[in-house]
């Protein structure tokens, strides 16, 4: 008698908590251990059960990343990673826009073979949550440059490099459609190569991104809304439109995506389109392990704007080298 007087409490006290939240991970740990509890189990060895495995269990792959990034965001000896760190020593492309007016030793002397990377960081810009748990706003900067590294005629120049800053709001949300975990950003980012006319490039745009995680991965949905600037000022006017059809290239969304295979080995993609226009790109990475933590990374590119120069030419470009950091 007294073990099912034990085995009503147990279960009466767990119910007691489950109605309390009952929307938590936790308590359908708690339901599923009284089903397969022993008459002598006790209350404590329940509660500490699943409190270690909502400690062990993130719930994403990104949030998992987050999680630890939240760690080290204040401390001044740490640099947060926003986009994948990668350098390309080999990077081979189909070839250069050839709508530019560049002179023709120049042209000449410009290899199919150059080296390509890119370090991209973020700041936290408050401590404490701005509406809700978990939120954040951030300052992120990302630069790619293309290094005429293997040229001999000219003395190894950057041919091109971006700039991309941007300021985003982050904020997860509690929709969990087929146990799948979101979160919203909402952003303003400048893109632009730093360059005078007539080889300046620029555009700003605002974005919503959609993100949408498991354990292993991550798809991210990002289109967005280019800010207008004027078409009818002076060619050499500075604060003319550089690229008034960059968006029938580079086209009003992303999809983005990323599988972690394991710690060392993760799969991810991009792809823009214009349907309009039939024009997009396709990206796709892959990220192996090599020796300690050097990892290698294969980069595959088919499409329009693999660089704002080039972002009205068609190309395809195959890069191998190492990443610095991963996605997830």
């Amino acid at each position: 008698m007294l073990k099912y007087v034990k085995t009503i409490f147990l279960s009466a006290a767990l119910f007691a908590n489950y109605v309390q939240a009952q929307t938590s991970e936790q308590d359908a740990c708690y339901l599923e251990a009284i089903k397969q509890a022993k008459k002598e189990t006790q209350i404590a060895e329940i509660v500490s059960q699943c409190e270690d495995e909502s400690e062990h269990e993130p719930p994403g792959a990104l949030s998992e990343r987050i999680e630890a990034e939240r760690e080290t965001f204040f401390n001044p000896y740490v640099i947060t990673p926003h986009k994948m760190n990668y350098i390309l020593p080999v990077s081979y492309t189909s070839g250069f826009n050839d709508k530019l007016d560049i002179p023709a030793d120049v042209r000449e002397s410009a290899r199919n073979i150059e080296a390509k990377f890119q370090i991209s960081f973020k700041v936290p810009l408050n401590q404490e949550p701005i509406f809700t748990d978990g939120d954040a706003l951030f300052f992120g900067l990302t630069m790619q440059s293309w290094w005429q590294l293997y040229t001999t005629e000219m003395s190894k120049p950057f041919r091109e490099t971006n700039y991309q800053p941007e300021i985003f709001y982050y904020l997860p949300v509690n929709w969990q459609l087929l146990d799948t975990n979101t979160s919203l950003a909402f952003g303003l980012e400048h893109q632009s190569n730093g360059r005078s006319l007539p080889y300046s490039r620029s555009w700003n745009r605002i974005y919503l991104a959609v993100l949408v995680e498991d354990d292993h991965w991550a798809l991210t949905l990002r289109p967005w809304w280019r800010l207008p600037e004027s078409k009818d000022k002076d060619i050499d006017d500075p604060n003319r439109d550089d690229n008034p059809d960059i968006a029938q290239y580079m086209g009003y969304f992303e999809l983005s995506g990323a599988y972690r295979i394991d710690q060392n080995m993760q799969g991810h993609f991009l792809v823009r389109q214009n349907f309009n226009y039939s024009r997009g790109a396709v990206e796709l990475g892959f990220t192996f392990p090599l020796w300690g933590r050097v990892t290698g990374y294969l980069q595959y590119f088919n499409g329009y704007g693999e660089s704002l120069i080039d972002y009205n030419y068609a190309q395809q470009r195959i890069g191998l080298g190492i990443a610095l950091t991963s996605l997830l």
